[in-house]
């Protein structure tokens, strides 16, 4: 009797799948596309229904600070960015003191930062217009503009706990690997579309008139 014995094939090719966290991410940030489209939808059809407290409301607006605030917040997507590249290439921590030295952790603490004075500044940028009398429930215009920044300010604000998560972890493991920089991937997912999100209702709330 003889026996047979099957081989392996050389070179078989590797499927690779898409990794399950990363699809999740983007499919939550699906829905909160349509969460933000519907806020934009409430802002055009005041501007149509009431054109005149459209125009009366954003002259009031600080278009100079907001510009400022954005400007910040935008930088922030650069940073971002620049931490992503450090964890692609499984770099934790910095090898020097200059920036293109820093590693993933560096650059996640400066958009930390970054990311805390936006929020900090649409703080201050509330508490000017409450004291000007522009509160809420001022009118229909006031409580749609409270809303909106103030869903994306929340948004903001859950982007920087996720960053202190990433570098925490950072510090926990003993060896930054694969899976940790797939983590930072999804929160630069995540940072990049509150960022887009801002630029968007800037240019419909301080721009446009």
């Amino acid at each position: 009797m003889t026996s047979t014995s099957i081989t392996p094939v050389a070179n078989t090719p590797v499927v690779n799948r898409p990794n399950p966290v990363a699809v999740g991410t983007i499919v939550w940030l699906g829905s909160e596309v349509m969460f933000f489209a519907g806020l934009f939808a409430i802002y055009f059809t005041l501007r149509a229904m009431s054109p005149e407290l459209w125009s009366f409301e954003t002259s009031k607006l600080d278009v100079t600070y907001a510009t400022i605030n954005t400007l910040i917040l935008v930088s922030s997507s650069f940073t971002c960015q620049f931490g992503v590249f450090a964890a692609e290439r499984l770099q934790s921590r910095s090898t020097g003191w200059r920036p293109s030295q820093w590693g993933m952790v560096e650059w996640f603490f400066l958009t930390y930062a970054l990311g805390a004075i936006f929020v900090s500044g649409q703080v201050l940028e509330y508490a000017t217009l409450v004291t000007e009398g522009i509160a809420f429930d001022t009118n229909a215009y006031t409580s749609a503009f409270y809303f909106t920044t103030g869903f994306h300010a929340i948004h903001v604000t859950g982007g920087l706990f996720a960053f202190l998560l990433v570098i925490g972890r950072a510090f926990a493991v003993r060896r930054f690997t694969h899976k940790e920089a797939t983590t930072a991937i999804v929160v630069s997912y995540y940072w990049h579309f509150v960022d887009v999100v801002w630029i968007a209702l800037f240019l419909v709330i301080y721009v446009l008139k």
